[in-house]
């Protein structure tokens, strides 16, 4: 293993002399911080189907993860940081998944292994593997593959390294385990026929009481449609004007062709909006029975009037 050269350290503003270089480094809390968590990450030990092969194979000495200080894989949530969702995940598995992440301490990274743990893979139409496991877990890293090598997985580590190093203490955002307040657990699915999230019992809880008074329930209600009372026609604002008159400045013909556009455009709505006017207008009675509005009969004399015009 190369040494490691402090002068590469010393990319801050105080100036060092030059025979200290290679004895004293001056950097930041922030990336000190960073340092010590992505080399010493501490996957959980589990694994679900065929990725978790691979994931012992990169732990082998051929690949030898323990170069990036992660080598210790703890079969405690409680002293891991790092879950790999290696394979397949079933609808019954997502639940203790779910609160292995809620027992992990803070600061905790997850990353999906495959193509099943990151959308469903080849069973994402199946009954029982759900469509990712970023649907009940935010994901940090996802490794594409099926199953993905243990390059790939290697890759991946290297990428939640690089991320890891780009994090503040002095940004909330990066690092919300040191915010103000409690931290929310994440929502445990239920699993009954199928899965539920917990997020959404006040709808499940509506949609049953409808269901058992007979009333139809999951039905999307669109609003009314208003009716046309005018013809709609386009309006030019100033702001839209001035990017139109510099194009027609800089290419006649296609502001010729914009031209035409928006006038077909215009005289599209404008047959529209009296179509519309026309359907809704009452018909006048004649010899005593109501008549029928014909819509085809109008729309032929709307094109035959295009027709003229054009």
């Amino acid at each position: 293993m190369a040494q490691l050269d402090l002068r590469e350290l010393n990319n801050t503003e105080f100036p060092i002399p030059d025979e200290m270089q290679g004895n004293v480094a001056i950097t930041s809390l922030s990336k000190l911080y960073n340092w010590t968590r992505r080399s010493s990450m501490w996957p959980l030990l589990f694994g679900l189907a065929c990725c978790a092969i691979e994931m012992i194979a990169t732990a082998a000495s051929r690949y030898d993860l323990s170069r990036f200080g992660m080598e210790v894989m703890r079969a405690s949530p409680r002293q891991s940081d790092l879950m790999i969702v290696s394979g397949t995940v079933t609808k019954k598995m997502v639940v203790p998944i779910v609160r292995l992440y809620n027992q992990m301490p803070e600061p905790k990274y997850v990353l999906a292994m495959g193509a099943c743990a990151s959308g469903g893979g080849p069973f994402k139409e199946g009954y029982n593997v759900v469509s990712g496991i970023d649907m009940y877990v935010p994901v940090d890293v996802y490794v594409p593959g099926c199953p993905p090598t243990p390059q790939a997985l290697l890759y991946g580590l290297i990428a939640l390294q690089k991320k890891i190093d780009g994090q503040s203490l002095a940004n909330m955002d990066d690092v919300p385990w040191y915010g103000v307040g409690p931290s929310e657990p994440t929502p445990v699915p239920i699993l009954g026929p199928d899965i539920i999230d917990p997020r959404q019992m006040d709808l499940i809880r509506r949609q049953a009481e409808l269901a058992a008074k007979g009333l139809p329930y999951g039905v999307r209600e669109l609003p009314p449609l208003k009716p046309v009372s005018t013809p709609v026609l386009s309006k030019v604002t100033p702001k839209a004007a001035a990017p139109a008159a510099a194009a027609e400045a800089d290419d006649p013909a296609k502001a010729e062709r914009q031209r035409k556009r928006d006038e077909a455009l215009a005289r599209k709505r404008a047959g529209e909006g009296a179509a519309a006017v026309a359907e809704a207008a009452p018909a006048a009675p004649a010899s005593g029975e109501k008549k029928k509005f014909d819509k085809a009969a109008m729309l032929e004399q709307i094109r035959q009037r295009k027709a003229s015009k054009g």
